[in-house]
């Protein structure tokens, strides 16, 4: 196969234009930085204060007005455990509206591969592991984030209604607990590695003795750096369409898990980054703070299939991303 006759049956083309909603966030700007690094440059970005994502009429109007040939919906409300608890109104309506408005209008103006992003807490609480994407729908899900995980659901689904009756070629990922650069750091909003990183750097620079940490640190978390994710998501969609379509037979959903393969303790996780950060005093669970979900480790074994592996370790992940929490830090 010449690549002129690969590039019609790829999602891309070297002239595709790509609109990536939520450019500006962790896993956006990643995958804006893999898209440009692989040579495509027609990338189509709107800020918030551009572009509403959750003004239909907007979205509408935006899709009408763009040509765009592939969308890569990025954009999502997200959080931890305390983010989710206390907001699971905003976590379900705002993240089934940007989906619903975004899917919809990309339809309407005649776009016919789109990416969804969602998260590894579509599958139940207590599945098997590692989870393979037939697990989807198949128990109750972890109580802490379910609203946010039904709408993500519901994006999975919605891209496999549009696919079987309009011909679209829309799928979703499903990553893993991501990090790396431009992660957030609020400690109200922010998901475990980010937290601890935030908290161990201010107990170092206090002299602090003792960091509290939420839970029991028994649960098992899988970790992905966010430029492993966009580098997936680029490479599936420089891959020929029938090949990472034929993947998805054996569980019905147009889905495919992004993760590394391997998980860790949040309590491992936790002498890592005190490791790494040079926090010299003592980790303190608050044992009356949920866990959330046992553990979560994804069955990656159809990306590997496809020949995708990701390359940055756990270790140098965290490495890279707390020089660059300290180097923003100082600016």
């Amino acid at each position: 196969m010449t690549q002129e006759e690969k590039d019609t049956l790829c999602f891309l083309n070297p002239d595709s234009a790509i609109y990536v909603a939520g450019h500006s966030g962790m896993v956006g700007s990643a995958i804006v930085r893999r898209l440009q690094a692989t040579g495509l440059h027609n990338i189509i970005t709107r800020s918030h204060a551009d572009l509403d994502l959750l003004d239909q009429a907007a979205v509408d109007l935006f899709f009408q007005e763009e040509r765009i040939d592939c969308v890569i919906l990025a954009a999502a409300r997200v959080g931890g455990i305390l983010a989710n608890s206390t907001c699971p109104a905003d976590f379900i309506y705002q993240n089934l509206v940007m989906e619903t408005n975004v899917i919809h209008s990309a339809w309407k103006s005649g776009v016919k591969n789109l990416v969804f992003l969602g998260s590894s807490c579509i599958y139940p609480r207590l599945a098997p592991q590692p989870m393979k994407e037939k697990y989807l729908l198949s128990g109750p899900l972890e109580p802490t984030n379910e609203p946010y995980a039904i709408a993500k659901i519901a994006g999975i689904k919605m891209c496999e209604a549009y696919n079987r009756q309009y011909g679209t070629k829309y799928f979703a990922v499903m990553p893993t607990n991501l990090f790396g650069p431009g992660d957030h750091y609020d400690l109200n909003d922010s998901h475990v590695l980010p937290a601890l990183i935030r908290k161990m750097d201010e107990a170092k620079e206090r002299g602090d003795d003792k960091v509290v940490v939420w839970g029991t640190g028994i649960p098992r978390r899988e970790f992905l750096h966010c430029d492993d994710l966009a580098d997936a998501i680029v490479f599936l969609l420089t891959t020929v369409q029938e090949k990472v379509f034929s993947s998805f037979q054996s569980s019905g959903a147009p889905l495919i898990n992004i993760g590394c393969g391997k998980d860790i303790s949040i309590s491992e996780l936790a002498d890592i980054v005190k490791d790494i950060i040079g926090f010299a005093g003592s980790i303190e669970w608050d044992r009356i703070k949920p866990d959330g979900t046992p553990r979560k480790l994804l069955d990656i074994t159809r990306m590997k299939e496809l020949g995708w592996q990701p390359k940055i370790s756990l270790h140098q992940g965290i490495l890279s991303t707390y020089a660059q929490y300290k180097s923003n830090q100082e600016k």
